[in-house]
């Protein structure tokens, strides 16, 4: 499922993103472009924009929660999405490529020393070139999750 996620709502790219789905971010406040992208690229749009028009041919996700978590116990519920935790940090962030496993070495100066030493795994993503790693973070997001999923569920 591809999404994008007008420009209100940033905060949600990144999460979906962590969560390892394919959310474009649309960063510009025009919504003809939005509408042009989304059918172009075969993109659900997520947006809180209710003056946002409805064409045939697209389809629209009205988001009401203005916080992070509701919102995305709504994505869940209104698009029927089951989460899949192997699918967790496996797309950047930043720019939403799909990341690439990485040759610890070859990323040896791009890591403090700390991380270098204590870490096994890293991911590279092949258009920013950021590197990700299995850090604190993690641990955060799967509790963050757990919550939000059975909120989902209980909705």
């Amino acid at each position: 499922m591809k999404l994008i996620v007008s420009q209100e709502l940033g905060h949600l790219a990144r999460w979906l993103r962590i969560l390892g789905l394919d959310a474009a971010y649309f960063s510009r406040d025009n919504s003809g472009s939005l509408i042009i992208q989304a059918l172009r690229e075969e993109r659900i749009i997520l947006t809180r924009n209710h003056r946002l028009p409805r064409s045939a041919g697209i389809r629209l996700v009205q988001i009401e929660s203005e916080k992070i978590k509701p919102q995305l116990v709504e994505v869940l519920r209104k698009l029927r999405l089951k989460l899949d935790p192997s699918r967790m940090f496996s797309r950047c962030v930043l720019c939403n490529e799909e990341l690439a496993r990485a040759d610890k070495e070859t990323i040896k100066m791009r890591v403090p020393e700390y991380v270098f030493k204590t870490q096994d795994e890293f991911f590279c993503c092949p258009k920013c070139e950021r590197v990700y790693w299995q850090g604190t973070h993690w641990g955060n997001v799967e509790l963050a999750l757990k919550e939000i999923t059975a909120n989902s569920k209980s909705q």
